[in-house]
């Protein structure tokens, strides 16, 4: 057993559960708000919440904030505010902290922009998945491509110089020359920081139960050959397996995760991954996940709580420093989960062997090989 980092970096992801209209392609914890958001009760416990976990946090200052959903733009910007001075008060901020909004084009404005931009949001992720109205129609989707041109335009207006968009791929019908014209849609924008990804059918959604047509495998692989060629070409670097940015745009938040850092999650179904590096060892837990409990002061706020075990915390390393497309120091490894490398063995040993990873004893890196088959990787890692 080696020895934890003692200043592991610490972050904060808020979730809001509520959304106008449950997506069917969503497997997240989000409830349709078929009557008026209890959007005070909510701030409170949310500071309520993070009161119970401050044991854990122990003088480390937030490098950075990630409010998630559901739909999170459905609350006002005066709500925001209220959980942003409530957080400061009670953990701090680093100085350069990036504090991230998700927001779904169908519920925003130019004055809601300019509203969360004066309550502390200095960076949007948005929403638009698609900018073709029948495709748009077939995700579930509430806005259809004026909406999001409308809210891009916002956000900039707005002040808003670190943005994400959110664009899918590989949806139902689509054909490669839709989804570069898709792309290229997006890229017009010049955002500084991309999300593209694949659609996949989760379990428990309603595309499970009533799967759409999507392209066959071979359509799959051309659009994502081609789509990293356009992207590459417009400035923007992947640097994890659906992040693409312009140099020093990268999500600071998300990073965080890929790189094994810990984090605070409060509200209903949030996750939290600390390290106690008094007792050397690694934990989850997990909040209660329907809102109503959530709510309910007579109930507990965790759900669950886990501690992780030596094979939890190489796979789940893994999972996640495999995603980044330099990877990650061996001594991150070392310092994140207080393991020694040999821990990796014999699995690591496989994976290089079969040229599925770089063979740098410095470095955990997948080949090209290697992310391109990345569950298979993922795999031997369970070994």
């Amino acid at each position: 057993m080696s020895t934890f980092s003692t200043t592991i970096p610490l972050s904060l992801y808020v979730h809001i559960p509520w959304c106008v209209r449950k997506c069917p392609y969503c497997d997240f914890n989000s409830h349709e708000a078929r009557h008026a958001i209890p959007e005070e009760l909510y701030v409170k416990t949310l500071l309520r919440d993070l009161d119970e976990q401050l044991i854990h946090v122990k003088n480390r200052p937030l490098i950075s904030i990630f409010f998630g959903g559901g739909t999170p733009s459905l609350f006002t910007p005066q709500s925001i505010e209220k959980i942003l001075a409530g957080v400061e008060q009670r953990v701090g901020f680093a100085p350069s902290i990036e504090i991230t909004l998700e927001a779904n084009p169908g519920t925003v404005d130019q004055a809601r922009f300019t509203g969360f931009r004066e309550a502390g949001i200095n960076r949007l992720s948005i929403g638009i998945q698609s900018l073709q109205n029948e495709k748009l129609q077939s995700l579930g989707r509430i806005h259809d491509r004026d909406h999001a041109i409308r809210a891009v335009d916002a956000a900039i207006s707005a002040g808003f110089d670190r943005f994400n968009l959110d664009l899918m791929h590989g949806l139902p019908g689509q054909s490669i020359d839709d989804a570069l014209q898709d792309l290229n849609d997006a890229l017009a924008f010049q955002p500084p920081h991309l999300s593209w990804y694949q659609l996949t059918i989760e379990p428990n959604t309603f595309f499970h139960h009533t799967p759409p047509v999507l392209p066959p495998d071979e359509t799959l692989w051309e659009i994502q050959e081609q789509g990293q060629s356009v992207l590459q070409h417009a400035g923007l670097n992947q640097y994890e397996v659906s992040a693409y940015a312009k140099q020093g745009h990268e999500c600071i938040h998300n990073t965080h995760y890929w790189e094994f850092g810990d984090y605070l999650g409060i509200g209903a179904g949030a996750h939290s991954k600390l390290t106690d590096t008094e007792k050397q060892l690694v934990y989850r837990h997990a909040q209660t996940k329907n809102p109503r409990d959530y709510l309910n002061p007579e109930k507990k706020l965790t759900a669950s709580h886990t501690i992780l075990t030596e094979k939890d915390l190489c796979f789940e390393f893994m999972l996640n420093a495999l995603r980044l497309k330099q990877g990650v120091s061996s001594e991150l490894f070392v310092s994140r989960t207080g393991l020694s490398l040999s821990a990796l063995e014999p699995a690591l040993s496989i994976a290089k062997e079969k040229q599925l990873m770089i063979k740098d004893v410095g470095r955990l890196c997948a080949t090209e090989l290697g992310q391109r088959f990345l569950n298979d990787l993922l795999a031997i890692m369970m070994v």
